[in-house]
């Protein structure tokens, strides 16, 4: 009776938590999704420049070999190897006593044919007077002014040879066509030189400087350089900036003041040159920089971070944080990527809030919620 009654208290014990573990489901149900958790950045709006970076060769405007015009012993060098020269400072002199006997000769050859030329004009003048009263044959006289016109070219000979003489004694100094710096002396005091002796030396110019690029067609076009002539006159509104080897930025801005007049059919670019201001010598000749051509005035950009953008089969896109905490999707056109993110080109306003963070699980029109920041 006892073991009866045992069993049937088991049986309802075992139903009612049953029916309890029945009940406790229904009343807790399944738990509602999380909403994503996502950080989001406002548009960040940009003065930029747009420009390309090309490979470029610095060149003297000015570069000339320094050599002798007239044969002769080398008497005095007037300059520092490596040292900056000015405009007509002299150089080197040449033994000029050869030079100035032949400009006293031609003083004494023009003396000597002005004489003759007078007393030729005197006998022309008489001959002229007699002429007409008989007194002399017209062959005398016709004689007396070939002996006049013969004395006239007599002259202008000698003083074509006194000219002459002069220059090649001016050749005897040589001076610094322009300013620049000039390089070691090929030779030495004393030595014998002459036009066929080779360069003495040589000297450029460093302020301005020169710099030497090409570029493609395309970015001709791009940048606006077909709006500007041979001589980088024109609509054109670009600038060049400088990088030197170590990573500085040269201080002075360039301006682009040549364009080659054809497209090189072997690489398809352009020559181009820009001229920059190089008070402190920064620039010498040869030497290899990063060259920047760019928009000379700034304009308005919208910059993101580079992390924001996701691509699939549509192309480049961001999710954008819309009113209650919705994400939507934005397909976008990347522009060059900056110090500051990556230029967006189209696809999003200045006043848009874009998701940088957490967006694995982000689709278009989910709610999202917003990571807590330190205020």
């Amino acid at each position: 009776m006892v073991g009866k009654m045992n069993k049937k208290l088991m049986i309802a014990t075992l139903i009612s938590s049953s029916l309890l573990v029945g009940c406790g489901d229904k009343l807790s149900g399944k738990s509602a999704p999380v909403s994503p958790l996502v950080a989001a950045q406002p548009v960040t709006v940009i003065d930029y420049q747009q420009g390309k970076q090309f490979v470029g060769r610095t060149e003297a405007i000015e570069d000339v070999a320094i050599t002798a015009q007239v044969s002769g012993y080398l008497k005095e060098r007037f300059f520092k190897e490596g040292e900056m020269v000015e405009k007509g400072q002299l150089l080197y002199q040449i033994e000029p006593a050869a030079y100035e006997a032949k400009v006293a000769s031609a003083q004494a050859s023009i003396s000597q044919a002005d004489a003759n030329l007078k007393r030729a004009n005197l006998d022309w003048e008489r001959g002229k007077s007699l002429l007409p009263k008989g007194s002399i044959s017209q062959s005398e006289f016709d004689r007396l002014t070939a002996d006049k016109l013969n004395g006239e070219a007599q002259l202008k000979a000698a003083k074509a040879q006194l000219n002459s003489a002069e220059i090649d004694l001016s050749f005897t100094r040589i001076a610094a066509p322009f300013s620049g710096r000039i390089s070691d002396s090929k030779a030495s005091i004393g030595d014998l030189v002459s036009p066929s002796s080779g360069v003495l030396t040589t000297l450029v110019s460093l302020d301005p400087m020169h710099t030497s690029f090409n570029i493609s067609e395309r970015e001709r076009l791009n940048l606006g350089i077909d709006s500007l002539d041979g001589s980088g006159e024109g609509r054109g509104d670009v600038e060049v900036l400088l990088t030197l080897n170590n990573g500085k930025e040269f201080p002075h801005l360039g301006q682009v003041d040549f364009i080659g007049n054809r497209i090189d059919l072997n690489t398809g670019t352009i020559a181009l040159r820009a001229k920059f201001d190089n008070p402190e010598q920064q620039l010498l000749p040869g030497q290899h920089v990063q060259v920047f051509l760019r928009e000379k005035t700034p304009v308005k950009m919208t910059v993101i971070p580079r992390r924001a953008v996701q691509s699939d089969l549509e192309g480049d896109f961001v999710m954008v944080l819309k009113d209650g905490n919705v994400a939507e999707r934005r397909n976008v056109k990347l522009g060059t990527q900056t110090e500051l993110g990556v230029i967006i080109r189209e696809g999003l306003d200045a006043s848009d809030v874009v998701l940088t963070k957490g967006l694995q699980r982000v689709r278009n029109g989910m709610a999202v919620r917003l990571e807590q920041t330190d205020a």
